[in-house]
């Protein structure tokens, strides 16, 4: 379970400050498909960085399975992100000429694992997301929806407690989009928590959870019938 208590995130100072997130206190439950639905601007991304460790907040506090976000260090915080927390991102950030073995293996070599141990989970989580016949290819070789099922192995390649997924279907038509969705349900229905970034209520139906985020201000509600 991740929980947020009293989050202020202000960028900047003076007249020039942003404040992007304001007294924000929401709980992330472990196996549950969370949306946080808001328009362009109203925090949802600085929201989710939070949550990932990506980014620190000014002020308030972040728990993560019992341990304060706020108290590791900077290896600790590295290794969280390595290790619990899988990524998901609009743009892929997928490296062009690498294969798709090598895209996906990319978190393990961070962590330090052998060549051989990160191309077996590679190839095994490609495997399970029926791209194994993409393996060899190279990332630019792909289709928008292939790219973004290949960012999805190597979100799952190191075996995260949670999936954060920023944007996920924007860049993708609407056919794409509903397999990317389909495939987040899914990866959630195996027991991880997944945390989806939207501005796209049909999106976010899919959640078990909604939250609702405008000019910072964060509020928990259930699932939209």
């Amino acid at each position: 379970m991740i929980e947020l208590r009293n989050v202020d995130k202000i960028y900047g100072e003076g007249e020039g400050a942003v404040h992007a997130l304001k007294n924000v206190s929401i709980t992330i439950e472990d196996g549950k498909f969370t949306a946080i639905l808001g328009k362009s601007g109203s925090g949802k991304s600085t929201l989710m960085n939070i949550i990932g460790a990506l980014d620190t907040p000014t002020s308030g506090e972040v728990f993560a399975w019992g341990r304060n976000l706020g108290e590791m260090s900077a290896d600790e915080l590295a290794d969280y992100r390595n290790k619990t927390t899988g990524f998901v991102f609009q743009s892929f950030y997928l490296e062009p000429t690498f294969t798709v073995l090598d895209n996906v293996a990319m978190p393990l070599i961070i962590a330090g694992e052998s060549r051989k141990s990160r191309e077996e989970k590679a190839v095994a989580v490609l495997k399970k997301l029926g791209l194994e016949d993409k393996i060899r290819k190279k990332a630019n070789e792909l289709s928008g929806g292939q790219k973004q099922r290949v960012s999805i192995a190597r979100a799952l390649v190191h075996d995260p407690e949670i999936v954060l997924a920023d944007e996920p279907t924007g860049n993708l038509d609407s056919q794409n989009g509903a397999e990317v969705m389909a495939l987040l349900r899914k990866i959630c229905e195996s027991g991880k928590s997944v945390v989806l970034v939207t501005h796209n209520m049909e999106d976010a139906k899919n959640a078990e959870n909604i939250i609702d985020i405008k000019d910072g201000v964060a509020v928990m509600r259930g699932k939209t019938p």
